[in-house]
């Protein structure tokens, strides 16, 4: 006798904010503290489309003490892998209130490239 698994309604479903890209880092991370006293790392990654296609730049946020440090580590070009949440950060600039979305860094590692790569 075959059994039907009930589907979850869009109402039930877990909620799920997950990152996780590979590419290369873009030019060389900034270290900034803000006025509030919080210590932020920021830096660009660029990921490569499948099949030799355009390229995403993707802005990158560190705000834990282990994602800063592995950040500060970096330079331009390196490869890494990173996870954490797609975040949409809100400001004001001279023409009005902007915003964009970055990725808030849970894990940032650096990646071996071989030489035919």
């Amino acid at each position: 006798m075959a059994t039907r698994t009930a589907e979850k309604s869009d109402d039930e479903m877990e909620p799920v904010n997950s990152v996780e890209l590979s590419g290369r880092v873009s030019g060389e991370p900034e270290v900034r503290v803000l006025p509030s006293g919080d210590d932020l790392v920021t830096l660009r990654l660029v990921v490569a489309r499948p099949a030799g296609g355009p390229v995403d730049t993707i802005d990158l946020a560190c705000w834990s003490k282990a994602s800063r440090r592995s950040a500060t580590r970096l330079s331009d070009g390196d490869h890494v892998h990173v996870t954490g949440s797609l975040r949409r950060r809100f400001f004001r600039t001279a023409g009005g209130a902007a915003s964009r979305y970055e990725v808030e860094v849970t894990k940032l590692a650096r990646r071996r490239v071989s030489a035919s790569a």
